[in-house]
Parts: C-alpha cells; structure tokens; sequence
C-alpha cells in the first residue's frame, strides 16, 4: 500500500442516510485500517437499532453504559489515542460519521471549557430549579452575555451548563469563533458523501422502517426501563418511541432524522478542505475515488505546521 495512505488520516463525513459506514467498511476492505466512530450517540451500549450501529468492528462504539453523561472532551481524548495507535501500527485511520462536533473533536485539538463537576453541576441544577427557566436566563446574561444570547430560556441542561461554566471563569461560547480550524492533527483528507435530497428522505423512510421491523420498541422500552443519562435520553427516536404509538413514532423519527440530515448538510459547509463526493452509487465506487485521492493527495489540506 503506498505510504501516501497510510501516513493518512481519512475522515467521512455526511448526512444521514448518505451511506457513510458503508463507504467506511469498503475503504477498510481495501487498505489496512481502523474504522473510528464520530458519532454521538454511538458511543453508548444498549441501543444499536436506534443508533445505526454496525456489525463491524468499529472502535468507540458501545463503550458507554446507558447512564454515562458523554462530553466531547472524554470522547476527544479517546478519538485521538485510536487515531495515533492507527497511525503507529501503519494502518489507516478512517473516521466516520455525522456528528460534526464529534468529527472535529477526533481531528484537531480542541479548545474545551473544562469538564463538569458532579457537586457543582447539582448546585447549579438547583440553583435553576429554585429560580425558574426565565430568572436562571436572566442570571446566565448577567455573568455570560454571549452564552445567554446563543441560548433558549426554556434549554435548561444547557443553560445549567453555562451557569456552571460562568462560574468557573470559562464560556460555553468557544473563544475562537469559527467551528473548524484547517489545521489538523494530521495530514487529514475530510470527504462529504453527497447524495440528492429525495434519495436520502427515501432512505430515512425505509431505514427507520427496518429499525422497527428489527424490533427497535424492545429495546428502546429497555433502554427507558433502566438508569439513562441525560446525554443518552437525547437519542433521536428513544422519547418518541416511549410516548407514541408506533406508527406515530416512525413518523415523528422520519420527520426529525430528515431535519438532522438537512442540519448535516450544513455542516459540511463550513468544514474547510471538505472534498465532495457523489455517494448515490455503490459504496465500493465512492472508496475508490476517495483512495484515489489519498494516494495522489488530491486536495488534501494541510496538516499542522512543523
């Protein structure tokens, strides 16, 4: 294998839907690699209908019970010791999936206010609950004007959080306004699978109908039934699955997964050196291409200086 791939860190990102593990594993299946998850709500056990999870071995998937509160700077940390062991042992680290946060997070070293702690989270949890969304709101403005401005009154876990941070001196508002730095950790390809708006809502529809014939209601109902952080309850479908009827359900989840997929598409935008694939075709094309382009170092940006 040239070492122009395997000096690389190969990142595929996309809309829902869009076929990004597929193109993932058929990469795999061509090069020495290791799959690496970004996304969110992978990260936990218990819920691998309604999380998408693959049969393949994908590392930082299911690696947190149900009652973990996730952050982005834990899963930061352990994104970047998978992409260096990758890179050590000369196998590509591929890093696939949707949650733009996530995928930045695996890529480049993040600014992150510090991590929450229990005692004064609980604090600040009270704290809000004994003034009320509107006066916990209008506290958040006076110590964190620009936190406040980004923040609904009514989102009190994030509202809790900007208190929390307001408190210690740091800002839920990153201190650097762009989401994405160019520089990487390492020379870095980022592909964006592109798939037209009425193939990708067609797929939504006949994957949310397979999560259901799959028997996904058991498990959400399981995953209800028992200790479920806070992080984990905002798994697309799990409320509605609990609440609704299940045609109501398959509905609402259709509804808020194409949303997601247009947030997504968004998301790529504003992602610099994101290279634009065509991904409306069978997956083993797309790797193709995407090799192609590594091994020649067609539009790779750079990685950090020095």
């Amino acid at each position: 294998m040239p070492a122009s791939v395997t000096e690389l860190v190969i990142a595929v990102f996309g809309p829902t839907a869009s076929g990004k593990s597929d193109v993932a594993e058929a990469i795999a299946d061509r090069v020495p690699a290791t799959l690496i998850s970004a996304d969110a709500m992978q990260v936990y056990r218990g819920l691998p209908l309604l999380t998408n999870q693959s049969d393949r071995p994908t590392e930082l998937v299911g690696i947190w019970d149900l009652d973990h509160e996730a952050s982005v700077g834990e899963y930061a940390e352990l994104a970047h010791e998978a992409v260096d062991r990758a890179l050590e042992a000369d196998v590509t680290p591929i890093v696939v999936g949707g949650t733009g946060l996530y995928l930045r997070a695996a890529l480049v070293e993040l600014d992150l206010p510090p991590a929450p702690e229990p005692s004064v989270r609980a604090r600040w949890e009270a704290e809000h609950a004994r003034l009320g969304a509107e006066a916990a709101h209008e506290l958040l403005a006076d110590r964190d004007p620009a936190a406040a401005a980004r923040l609904h009154p009514n989102d009190r876990r994030r509202v809790v959080r900007a208190l929390e941070l307001a408190d210690s001196g740091a800002s839920l508002v990153p201190r650097v306004g762009r989401l994405w730095s160019e520089e990487t950790r390492h020379p870095t390809l980022i592909v964006g699978l592109q798939v037209p708006k009425d193939v990708l809502e067609g797929r939504i529809r006949e994957r949310t109908q397979r999560m259901f014939a799959s028997g996904v209601v058991d498990e959400a109902h399981r995953a209800l039934g028992g200790p479920i952080s806070s992080t984990a309850r905002t798994t697309f479908g799990l409320r509605e699955i609990g609440e609704l009827s299940e045609d109501e359900a398959k509905e609402i989840i259709v509804q808020r997964t194409t949303r997601y997929a247009s947030y997504q598409r968004k998301w790529m935008r504003r992602v610099p050196g994101l290279v634009s694939v065509t991904a409306d075709r069978p997956a083993g094309e797309v790797a193709d291409e995407i090799l192609e382009m590594a091994r020649t170092r067609q539009r790779l940006p750079a990685g950090p200086a020095g």
